[in-house]
């Protein structure tokens, strides 16, 4: 960051990160055909537990008819499953199977091979520039991608007088 106005500064940042990011998806084999949003929906369920559709529609930033067809076909291709909600019968969750955790854990494998191949192609200095500066940023990187806790966006609420 060179000097320039610090929000141009975070600016350029946020644009490196965002190209490092887009550059691994896209250039990343998909051999299971899945686009980004169904890897990312089965990784959140794998990762948080079930959910119902309605809330996986809004963590993944889809419709809730576009997540309810997204989960058909997901369950139709043995990835998931729809549970009883204990708390409301009405409902139900979903959860991704034992099917769904063995091709993430490949896909995972795949993508670790993948981008080892091209790292043990570099130059062992410009590797291990890389390893520094990969194990630097991830903990800062993951703290920058947790939800932020502004005041503004908190639901409003109004305390009723209790009697």
């Amino acid at each position: 960051m060179g000097g320039t106005h610090p929000d141009e500064d975070v600016r350029e940042l946020a644009a490196a990160l965002l190209e490092v990011s887009a550059m691994l998806v896209r250039q990343m084999p998909n051999r299971y055909g899945m686009t980004l949003t169904t890897m990312s929906t089965l990784g959140r369920l794998e990762r948080e537990g079930p959910m119902r559709i309605t809330a996986l529609a809004a963590a993944e930033g889809v419709t809730q008819p576009s997540m309810t067809q997204l989960v058909q076909k997901l369950q139709r291709a043995g990835l998931l499953i729809r549970l009883p909600d204990p708390q409301d019968g009405r409902v139900c969750l979903v959860e991704v199977t034992e099917a769904g955790r063995t091709m993430l854990a490949q896909r995972r494998r795949d993508g670790q091979d993948w981008l080892g191949e091209r790292i043990a192609a570099l130059p062992v200095g410009e590797r291990d520039e890389l390893d520094a500066a990969v194990r630097a940023a991830l903990p800062i990187v993951r703290q920058v991608t947790r939800p932020l806790k502004h005041p503004a966006a908190q639901p409003d609420t109004i305390a009723s007088p209790r009697k």
